[in-house]
């Protein structure tokens, strides 16, 4: 008989949140996030839809209640509405919570009303400036007006649309309070995020992109009056109230706040690797027992077990002076965002 008892790992989390990654592309490399000539992965070794279908749903079947699909770019995967209309079936059973999606936004005015019509209430997109020749230069290949008018689509089909702003040291700096006006104006939510030590970009240093999110804090504080909020989403933001304003303001911290205690998920990459923590590279091979019983869903369910049962108690990123302590080799594109 089947065990359906619920995902556990050691220290007493219950494993709730599944962030799947469908495809190392992308149609933007962003400074932070690609180097500009990418290898990616060879098709043969992605997961086919059918698979992701058949691995997801053994995770909701386990008690995950929250689907994120991520990449790369998950809309630029060919078929891709195949997958979010195979996972709906899960929304309109009751077993699946919530269904969305992390985008850059520049396929949404084509997907926003069909991803709407299958149950997506929420989406975030990331936009790191509102200055097209800026956008030009931190996405090297991604047009601002294309994403500006995708997240439009998405508001205009009743998305809610968080956006997801990476702080940038001598980037993004002066259009922190821009950023704020519009998304105040647009009714969008707001978190900004530090830039993570994952993958060779070709040059680029991560030490000298890095801004502190305690500065931008500092800087917010400086200007309007800010009210920590208790709530959660299910990741790891943390909010804050802008009173003047009304609005939700999240930080996601991962270098000058650990967010581990309450970690309930774990990430899917496209080619079936279970990473059980982002910042650590420990992961187990889901592809494998998936392929090798396409008829009996026990080894998958046995595999997903076992490696629940290693995942850590947290991550070991760390900005120092001279360097960064526990950088990831593999790109966030390959893991996830």
């Amino acid at each position: 008989m089947e065990d359906l008892a619920p995902l556990i790992d050691p220290f007493a989390r219950a494993i709730r949140y599944l962030r799947v990654s469908v495809t190392d592309r992308c149609d933007f490399r962003c400074t932070y996030c690609m180097a500009e000539h990418m290898t990616f992965l060879p098709k043969a070794d992605l997961l086919t839809l059918e698979e992701l279908d058949r691995l997801c749903s053994a995770f909701v079947g386990l008690g995950v209640q929250k689907l994120r699909v991520t990449g790369g770019e998950p809309l630029v995967r060919r078929g891709i509405m195949t997958f979010f209309e195979s996972m709906a079936r899960h929304l309109q059973s009751g077993a699946l919570h919530e269904l969305t999606l992390t985008t850059n936004g520049s396929q949404l005015a084509r997907y926003a009303q069909p991803l709407a019509d299958l149950g997506v209430r929420r989406i975030n997109v990331s936009l790191d400036t509102l200055i097209p020749e800026k956008f030009a230069a931190i996405t090297r290949w991604g047009r601002l007006a294309q994403v500006l008018d995708g997240i439009a689509a998405a508001k205009a089909a009743g998305i809610r649309v968080k956006i997801n702003t990476v702080a940038l040291k001598g980037v993004n700096e002066e259009e922190l309070f821009p950023l704020l006006d519009w998304c105040a104006r647009e009714d969008h939510d707001l978190t900004f995020i530090e830039v993570m030590p994952m993958g060779d970009l070709g040059g680029e240093d991560r030490l000298d992109q890095y801004w502190s999110l305690r500065d931008l804090r500092d800087r917010l504080s400086g200007r309007f009056t800010l009210t920590d909020l208790a709530e959660r989403s299910g990741g790891p933001a943390r909010y804050v109230r802008i009173m003047e304003t009304g609005q939700k303001i999240g930080f996601i911290t991962p270098l000058t706040h650990n967010f581990c205690e309450s970690c309930n998920r774990v990430r899917l990459t496209c080619t079936g690797e279970l990473y059980m923590c982002l910042g650590q590279e420990d992961m187990a091979d889901l592809r494998a027992p998936l392929r090798a019983h396409p008829d009996d869903p026990r080894p998958l369910e046995q595999a997903i077990r076992a490696a629940i049962a290693r995942k850590p108690k947290g991550h070991d990123f760390d900005y120092t002076r001279q360097r960064v302590r526990g950088q990831m080799s593999r790109h966030m594109s390959h893991t996830g965002g």
